[in-house]
């Protein structure tokens, strides 16, 4: 009984760092778009920065994971709890590093003006920082349902994604001077998309958790 409350405190302790990397990549991407639409080169440094505290609750994820499958030995679905937590923190890394490159392109652009108004980049953000809170809870509480709503929300990410490539080509065609940051842009924008994938693999590593097989959620 004794360690089966231990295993139990210690899978707890897992879902806490899976929540703060979430938080974290949640506020990256906040801080990187704002850098971008700000044209702000010193918060997107700190984005840049701060990528070392994600890297290190990751590397947390993994050590307290492989003591708790070397000294507890779990089986069924107590291996895939921590099978999957390793699963997500890689899926949460990758988005934070993604969060990063947003950052590198406002570094990239400095000293200059954007070419128009962004619409389509913060609202594609507002969308996938939905999906990366969404899919972390349904890990959580290991609800199914949540993952799948979840899921097809990002059609909407990546119908913006098709609105915006469109309308940064007719731009280009209009102004091919500024095809440099059209295509900086344009970047940026499969960025987010990304991110918004690597939420729905969140989804498919929790309904592999509850039912032991993984869907294909990103199609």
């Amino acid at each position: 009984m004794i360690r089966r409350k231990e295993f139990d405190q210690e899978l707890e302790e897992l879902r806490i760092l899976l929540r703060q990397m979430g938080e974290h990549v949640g506020t990256a991407l906040d801080g990187a778009i704002e850098s971008l639409r700000t044209l702000d080169a010193e918060k997107a440094q700190v984005i840049i920065k701060n990528d070392a505290n994600l890297n290190a609750l990751e590397d947390k994820i993994m050590e307290l994971g492989s003591k708790l499958i070397i000294t507890q030995q779990p089986v069924a679905k107590d291996l895939r709890r921590i099978i999957v937590a390793f699963k997500i923190s890689s899926d949460l890394e990758r988005m934070g590093d993604l969060a990063l490159d947003v950052a590198k392109v406002t570094l990239r652009m400095e000293g200059q003006e954007l070419i128009k108004p962004l619409v389509d980049i913060p609202r594609m953000a507002e969308i996938v920082k939905e999906m990366i809170d969404e899919s972390i809870e349904s890990f959580l509480k290991e609800n199914t349902d949540l993952a799948y709503k979840m899921a097809q929300t990002d059609d909407q990410v990546d119908q913006l994604y098709s609105h915006m490539i469109g309308d940064l080509y007719s731009f280009m065609t209009s102004h091919p001077t500024q095809a440099s940051q059209a295509m900086l842009l344009m970047l940026v924008g499969r960025y987010i998309e990304r991110i918004g994938d690597h939420a729905t693999n969140i989804g498919e590593s929790t309904v592999y958790l509850v039912t032991g097989k993984r869907p294909d959620l990103n199609q």
